[in-house]
């Protein structure tokens, strides 16, 4: 089997774990970037830096403030690292969708109008969350099962 110039895996398409991580992060990086245009942002002059007073909408549905920006960036960076190996597309995928769909029960949890609720989140973020959480879940656990683990899922690995 013929290796890349680095020694690595062999050369040729990546898994599609590293893809889907990459599209994901990507979406990330890109709404953390729109989350501070004007016009993409409704009421942008409203956007306080963190809080539920802030008063701006991405895509005029989903309540955002400068930190809640700055985290979906961060978070897409952050993804676009990890989806350089097939274990960290998969840690980013499966771990940044239990974090969603912690937010998702954070949101039911918290007062709305209260200082615990400073992304901030509303009913579309929300729900947004929750299909987050399941997606990326379900993604980083389904996808190349046999990639990163030396052996087939249902193999035992202490056993020969």
């Amino acid at each position: 089997m013929a290796r890349n110039a680095g020694g690595g895996r062999p050369a040729g398409p990546k898994p599609r774990v590293q893809l889907v991580a990459v599209a994901v992060a990507g979406v990330f990086t890109l709404l953390g970037v729109l989350g501070f245009i004007p016009g993409v942002t409704t009421d942008h002059g409203g956007m306080r830096f963190a809080g539920h007073h802030s008063e701006a909408k991405l895509l005029g549905l989903f309540q955002v403030s400068v930190l809640h920006n700055l985290l979906h960036l961060g978070f897409g960076l952050v993804g676009l690292v990890m989806a350089r190996r097939v274990a960290g597309a998969r840690i980013f995928l499966a771990g940044g969708g239990a974090l969603y769909l912690g937010l998702w029960l954070y949101g039911f949890a918290i007062n709305r109008e209260s200082a615990a609720n400073v992304i901030p989140v509303n009913d579309a973020a929300n729900w947004l969350h929750l299909a987050l959480g399941f997606g990326m879940l379900a993604f980083g656990l389904l996808l190349s099962n046999q990639l990163g683990t030396g052996s087939r899922p249902d193999r035992p690995f202490d056993r020969p």
